[in-house]
């Protein structure tokens, strides 16, 4: 196929308030405010934005790092971008990440098993079975799956437009679902023997489990974005994370299998971080070729992202997870410990930290950006299923008030939000415990409900509440209007669930309802 659609001149980057960008339109206009899409998007392609930002030019130390800028770091990358075009075509005898020896690889299987077949319909199979797939089939959770259940012409998935399809295969080499999907029954590229029911592990931005949390600082400038977050060559040593260092991005060189030089030098270096190889993959028009790629490790055998949010306190390192229920932003005063404190404790993040300590100096206003993507494991296939779901928050903060009583303030604010949201739970409990025989049972579902609308209710408020934090007069009096408008928010929730259209259910209603004067006469 001839190359077509390069991704440095086409519009396919989604990006706020504008619409699709090209490659070189992200670094050449200084006004683009932030990347568009679903926050997995986000997070692959910042990731892209960065793996060029440091093929481009990484510098030395924090030094060269604010001497560069961001106008010097753009510069870079157009003239990267530039020297590498032709490695940037979406379909071509370069496909970007991509690999067409995959094609003769599945079609030698096809062979084999045509070997000895007799009846018309078993080589109609084999030949189907060979032929590349449609993307979507549970690859990506914004594609629908193959076996789904179709009750009009509305919920079928048409053809995906080239931006589109660029999109997935940037998103797929991170965030690939674990599973077996993969082509299975020939040897791999590196002559392992993958049976038929191989099944491949999941991408290392996602994790094996249910969805690892991702954490950045940004701006409000894409161009800044990058240049917030490129690390110097001083802190990948300093890290001592990948023996291989900074490394070199696939579409320099790509491997030729899943375990070769170049594959095992990529693993272990800080440019498979930021575009890993999870999967070997080859575009045919509207199809694909859908092979294993590269296994890396989990995060307790020694995976590491910048933008992971870890706890290495103990001696099994955690990493934290996508939980739909508790969203992110309630955590932030953890997130944001350092700035108490210069010892680490408990969960943190390693680009955030170094992102904010950078903005303290050269930028007023930064906001934490954290997201990911919840999933379902079932005996290593993982899917989107029932209530997993997209997570995302952003929360603004003013670089000069971060500092010690800020972060105290916060800690104090949201452990008496906890409070508030743990009383509302135990009051709608004790309203079903005087309804009914089984009200517990009831009650503690229930109480789940309202809490999770609790806090639904207060997010609209947490900018507000970060935003006043401060010891001063005007910040006092603020947080004292706050928590009248929080404890409204608990009666709120209660009221919307424990009704009180009887005489009995009047009563329980009365004697249960949640009594925040505590919560309002505490100083703020």
């Amino acid at each position: 196929m001839e190359n077509h659609f390069n991704l440095v001149e086409e519009p396919w980057i989604p990006v706020a308030d504008v619409g699709r960008v090209s490659l070189r339109d992200v670094f050449a206009n200084p006004h683009h405010r932030s990347l568009g899409g679903n926050p997995v998007q986000k997070i692959a392609v910042l990731k892209l934005l960065l793996a060029i930002a440091q093929a481009a030019e990484t510098p030395d130390d924090e030094a060269a790092w604010k001497t560069l800028g961001a106008d010097g770091l753009a510069r870079s990358c157009l003239a990267y971008l530039e020297q590498w075009h032709d490695r940037f075509y979406l379909y071509g005898d370069k496909p970007f990440l991509q690999l067409p020896d995959i094609r003769a690889l599945v079609e030698s299987r096809t062979a084999k098993r045509l070997n000895g077949l007799r009846t018309e319909a078993s080589i109609r199979e084999a030949k189907l079975n060979g032929l590349p797939r449609a993307i979507g089939s549970g690859i990506y959770p914004d594609l629908p799956s193959e076996n789904n259940t179709f009750l009009s012409h509305t919920l079928s998935c048409g053809n995906l437009t080239d931006a589109e399809v660029a999109m997935f295969i940037v998103t797929l080499m991170n965030f690939a679902f674990g599973g077996k999907r993969v082509e299975a029954d020939m040897p791999s590229l590196a002559g392992r023997a993958l049976g038929n029911r191989y099944s491949a592990k999941a991408g290392p931005s996602l994790g094996g489990w249910s969805g690892q949390l991702h954490c950045f600082a940004l701006s409000g400038n894409i161009r800044q974005d990058i240049w917030l977050n490129t690390i110097t060559r001083q802190d990948i040593v300093r890290l001592n994370r990948w023996s291989h260092g900074l490394g070199s991005p696939p579409w320099e060189k790509y491997p030729k299998s899943e375990c070769d030089d170049f594959a095992v030098r990529h693993k272990n270096s800080y440019q498979g971080c930021l575009v890993a190889l999870s999967r070997f993959v080859l575009l045919d028009r509207s199809s694909i070729y859908y092979l294993d790629g590269i296994n890396y490790p989990s995060v307790k055998e020694g995976w590491f992202e910048p933008s992971l949010i870890l706890n290495n306190s103990s001696n099994e390192v955690k990493v934290k997870y996508v939980d739909p229920d508790r969203q992110p932003w309630r955590e932030l005063q953890s997130l944001l410990s350092f700035a108490e404190s210069d010892h680490a404790s408990g969960f943190e993040c390693f680009s955030l930290r170094k992102s904010i300590e950078r903005a303290r100096d050269n930028i007023e206003y930064v906001a934490v950006w954290t997201s990911g993507l919840k999933v379902t494991s079932n005996s290593g296939d993982q899917s989107v299923k029932q209530s997993d779901d997209f997570v995302e928050s952003v929360v603004w903060l003013r670089t000069a008030d971060l500092g010690a009583s800020f972060i105290l303030q916060l800690k104090s604010e949201m452990s008496r939000l906890e409070v508030l949201a743990n009383q509302l739970h135990g009051r709608v409990v004790d309203f079903f415990k005087e309804q009914q025989v089984n009200g517990k049972k009831v009650g503690t579902k229930i109480g789940a409900q309202a809490t999770h609308l609790f806090w639904q209710l207060c997010e609209r408020d947490f900018q507000s509440l970060v935003d006043h934090c401060e010891v001063d007069d005007e910040s006092v009096a603020m947080r004292h209007r706050l928590r009248k408008i929080f404890a409204g928010y608990a009666h709120q929730a209660y009221d919307r669930f424990c009704p009180k259209e009887t005489a009995r259910q009047l009563d329980a209603w009365a004697k249960c309802r949640p009594n925040t004067h505590n919560y309002l006469q505490q100083e703020a």
